[in-house]
C-alpha cells in the first residue's frame, strides 16, 4: 500500500485529460468525441490491445494521454489480418494519436503502449473521436 501512497497524484484522469488535450485542434475540424474511453496502467515495453469496430465511410482518430512527464507512449490500429491500417500517426509530449479511415467494417486492434518511462507503471488514457 506505502507504494501507491507515493503515486497518489497521479491517475488515469490525468492521463485522459492530456488525450482530450491532443483531441482539442480535430474537434475543431468537425471530429466528433466519444464519451468512452479505455485507461489503465502498464509497464514499460508491454503492450495492450483493444478491440474495437469501426465503420467504413468514418473516419477516425486515436488520441493517447499519459500523465508521466518523460514518457514516450504510442497507439497503433491494426485490421482483422494483423495489418497496419492507420493512415496516419503522432508523437509528442504526453500524448500519441492515430486515424484511419476503415476500408471496410469491423473489428480493429488498437494497440498501446509505454515505449519509455521512468515508473514502473504508467498511467494512460485512450479517447477517440469520428465524422
Amino acid at each position: 500500500m506505502a507504494l501507491l501512497q507515493g503515486r497518489c497524484g497521479a491517475t488515469i484522469d490525468d492521463a485522459l485529460s492530456f488525450a482530450l488535450e491532443a483531441a482539442d485542434p480535430y474537434v475543431k475540424e468537425g471530429f466528433t468525441v466519444r464519451e468512452d474511453y479505455w485507461g489503465g496502467d502498464l509497464p514499460v515495453k508491454q503492450q495492450k490491445a483493444i478491440v474495437h469496430q469501426l465503420f467504413k465511410g468514418n473516419e477516425y482518430w486515436f488520441w493517447m494521454g499519459t500523465d508521466v512527464d518523460n514518457a514516450k507512449i504510442s497507439v497503433h490500429i491494426y485490421d482483422a489480418d494483423g495489418n497496419l491500417a492507420e493512415v496516419e500517426h503522432w508523437q509528442k509530449a504526453h500524448m500519441a494519436a492515430a486515424r484511419i479511415m476503415p476500408k471496410s467494417t469491423g473489428s480493429y486492434y488498437l494497440i498501446v503502449e509505454i515505449e519509455k518511462s521512468s515508473e514502473e507503471r504508467t498511467h494512460w488514457a485512450l479517447a477517440y473521436g469520428f465524422r
